[in-house]
């Protein structure tokens, strides 16, 4: 990549797929940057003492990929050297141990990229109308806004 092709882009998929962290660190991979940050957030098997079969995440898309351009828009603000950006997040059923979400942030240097990815995180779950439900052992799904979720 030429470094007049690396221009900073964020890169937002809400997909029913499963996530590949390959694909999305690699989205944010630039020579101008020595700073990877990841996170990923993947479905345990328990929640509050109870066995989780499974999660389900739903969302009003639209809505949810405005909120994360949002979150993108602060994070380059607070940031400025931050130069990729990719937030992938998974709908539909995740089993045990897949991954929910993968947030990537490139930066120079890592302190930028690794508040940056926490931000994110955060904020996603804070602001961002996505739903999960979580199927416990012997009981039926309950349902609870990601944004106002505790984990």
């Amino acid at each position: 990549m030429e470094e007049s092709e690396d221009v900073p882009k964020d890169f937002i998929k809400l997909k029913s797929e499963k996530l590949s962290v390959d694909e999305v660190s690699e989205l944010v991979v630039s020579p101008s940057c020595g700073a990877v940050s990841l996170f990923i957030g993947t479905t345990r098997n328990n929640f509050k003492g109870r066995k989780v079969i499974r999660l389900e995440y739903e969302a009003y898309s639209s809505m949810a990929e405005t909120e994360i351009k949002k979150i993108c828009r602060y994070v380059r603000q607070k940031w400025p050297s931050v130069k990729h950006i990719a937030v992938h997040h998974r709908l539909g059923v995740v089993p045990i141990t897949e991954a929910s979400v993968i947030i990537a942030v490139s930066s120079p240097h890592r302190v930028e990229s690794l508040e940056a990815v926490t931000y994110c995180i955060n904020t996603l779950k804070a602001s961002v109308p996505i739903w999960k439900k979580r199927e416990k052992k012997g009981l039926s799904f309950q349902i609870c806004l990601l944004m106002s979720s505790t984990s």
